[in-house]
């Protein structure tokens, strides 16, 4: 019966220790993640203080903005077609 309880303590402990150590490696890669996305939203931040790099952003944005709905435009002309 100690022999059990002994067991079961032991695997008990072994099994928080290998938990402990999973965690451990998934808050280092939440921690990297944080840090690379401060990072970016700080160089970003840095580039719109930049008048012509601003200017070229939100072009850029435009123009993603004007494609998406020129695609969605033809999706819908394509929709109506069919019927």
């Amino acid at each position: 019966m100690a022999n059990k309880i002994k067991d079961f303590f032991k695997n008990a402990f072994s099994d928080m220790k290998e938990s402990a150590k999973a965690q451990h490696e998934v808050d280092k890669a939440n921690i990297l993640a944080v840090k690379a996305e401060s990072k970016a939203q700080w160089e970003e931040a840095k580039a719109m203080s930049n008048p012509e790099k601003r200017k070229a952003l939100m072009q850029a944005k435009r123009d993603e903005q004007i494609r998406s709905a020129k695609e969605r435009t033809a999706k819908a002309q394509a929709r109506i077609e069919n019927v």
